[in-house]
């Protein structure tokens, strides 16, 4: 098959491994920068351009990896790709809806999935409701476009909260206030779902003197034995977004397991790492099953030979 990775950065450890286990299982691998792609919308005669001068739309399949600040135009090059018949690992309306935090919550929150308490309010007049609403100080600072820890505020007091809010609605920042688990002690979960099967989970520790668990602020990651209950919740968590492909962020409460967030575009290093499991090739697998693709036979090897491509499925 023909499958193109959308993203920004090739030598990032997920793009790379990603790139070599399509390879590995016999794909053309293209690596495409998001900025470089251009769209024709034409009723007859729809494309994509690449700034190459090749033109896209023979690709079987696209994985999109936006960034953040890239969504809007990722997700629109993803939605060309789709109206051009080419499957997306992860859709461009599913990733649309898990990059807005507050809108993912709304959606897990209406379908009976535990989340912590949150507030969401439009003018700083409303702060002190805020603060009320999620249990007081300390509290989360959350703003809705960050990820991988970044727009993320621990408020260790009343006054330090006000503050912080504050300062973030000075700037017209949309910003989400997120109760504070303090007997979860900066440790969270990763479970890593694909096509609705928890493939692999880690423990995320962060770092002396820092609350956020993430691997890109300094944080380790150690495998854990996840239960029956959390497992549940990431593959519904994923469900409920529309996301083939997504980690769910799971920490650890006295009321039992809350969802923290749902990733569209998870990490592989520190999953792989830990865990020695070959996601990006589960990642591979889940396209080859998604467009019941079936590789070749040779006429040299046996059937049972030809369907041992390498890789791993989803099951390892």
């Amino acid at each position: 098959m023909r499958i193109g990775l959308l993203a920004s950065n090739p030598d990032l450890y997920s793009n790379q491994r990603i790139m070599e286990a399509g390879a590995e299982r016999g794909h053309r691998m293209s690596f495409l920068d998001i900025r470089q792609c251009y769209m024709k919308l034409d009723p007859s005669d729809p494309e994509v351009h690449y700034r190459d001068g090749r033109i896209l739309n023979n690709l079987d399949a696209v994985i999109p990896r936006i960034r953040p600040s890239q969504t809007f135009y990722g997700c629109a090059l993803t939605r060309h790709f789709e109206s051009l018949g080419v499957f997306a690992l992860n859709g461009s309306a599913a990733i649309s809806q898990s990059r807005d935090k507050l809108f993912s919550l709304q959606l897990l929150q209406q379908s009976g999935l535990n989340i912590p308490t949150s507030g969401f309010a439009n003018s700083p007049v409303d702060t002190n409701e805020l603060i009320d609403m999620v249990g007081g100080a300390p509290l989360i600072v959350k703003l809705l476009e960050g990820t991988q820890g970044r727009g993320v505020v621990l408020a260790e007091t009343r006054k330090a909260a006000e503050s912080v809010i504050n300062a973030f609605k000075s700037l017209k920042a949309n910003l989400l206030v997120q109760e504070f688990i303090r007997e979860a002690q900066g440790r969270d979960l990763r479970l890593f779902v694909i096509d609705g099967k928890v493939v692999a989970a880690i423990q995320r520790e962060a770092a002396p003197g820092e609350f956020r668990a993430n691997i890109h602020q300094g944080g380790t990651a150690s495998v854990v034995k996840v239960t029956a209950e959390e497992k549940r919740l990431a593959v519904k968590a994923a469900k409920v977004l529309g996301l083939k492909v997504a980690g769910v962020d799971i920490i650890r409460s006295k009321k039992g397991p809350l969802l923290l967030e749902v990733n569209s575009s998870p990490g592989l290093e520190g999953i792989e790492s830990a865990t020695r499991k070959d996601i990006a090739g589960a990642m591979i697998v889940s396209i080859e099953k998604g467009l019941k693709w079936r590789p070749p036979i040779s006429a040299n090897s046996s059937s049972l030979q030809a369907t041992d491509t390498g890789g791993s499925s989803p099951e390892d």
